[in-house]
């Protein structure tokens, strides 16, 4: 596994990964906002193919738009970052999409959870990106088209846009080749 844009500070703990996430961090592209930023922060690895990665997250998630969760890139023009994300005060299941420009969909999440759980699997150009609050019971947030390209940068992502950063956990991540059937 290596940095994509190190956070000021991050350490592994056992199967976990403790991240301080910089201020003024993110990963977007136009949409919207006007602005490109590709300075977020990314602890990844390459997979070849299809794939399916799981990891849990928390957060101490208090300004705008602090997010963590997964990420899966080509390169900063083609990329899907998942998670949570705080906005208005309420943690959001999320999905960004980029292909040139970013979109962005969000779930608010009953009760800010203390953790989620985040599955992406990827099968050909397509990703599907599900969320659990309970870590059994997976709910649909995207089905998306990302790219043909056959080898993608997996791993899990955090950032701050607006603020001044934040410690976030990412805790059991697991990559693992799709189940045939």
């Amino acid at each position: 596994m290596e940095w994509l844009n190190e956070p000021p500070a991050w350490e592994e703990r056992g199967n976990s990964l403790v991240v301080t996430a910089g201020p003024r961090t993110d990963f977007w592209r136009t949409t919207h906002y006007g602005f490109v930023r590709d300075n977020g922060h990314c602890w990844f690895r390459p997979w070849e193919g299809d794939f399916v990665a799981e990891v849990e997250v928390t957060g101490d998630y208090r300004d705008q738009y602090d997010q963590a969760g997964l990420m899966m890139r080509l390169d900063e023009t083609v990329w899907l970052k998942c998670g949570v994300e705080f906005v208005d005060g309420v943690q959001q299941a999320s999905a960004v999409v980029t292909r040139d420009h970013s979109d962005w969909s969000v779930v608010p999440l009953p009760g800010n959870p203390r953790s989620l759980r985040l599955r992406v699997a990827r099968t050909g150009p397509d990703v599907e990106v599900r969320y659990s609050v309970d870590g059994e019971r997976f709910e649909l947030l995207r089905l998306a088209r990302l790219t043909d390209a056959p080898r993608l940068l997996v791993g899990p992502m955090c950032a701050a846009p607006d603020g001044d950063g934040f410690e976030t956990t990412l805790m059991g991540l697991t990559f693992r080749a799709p189940e045939r059937g």
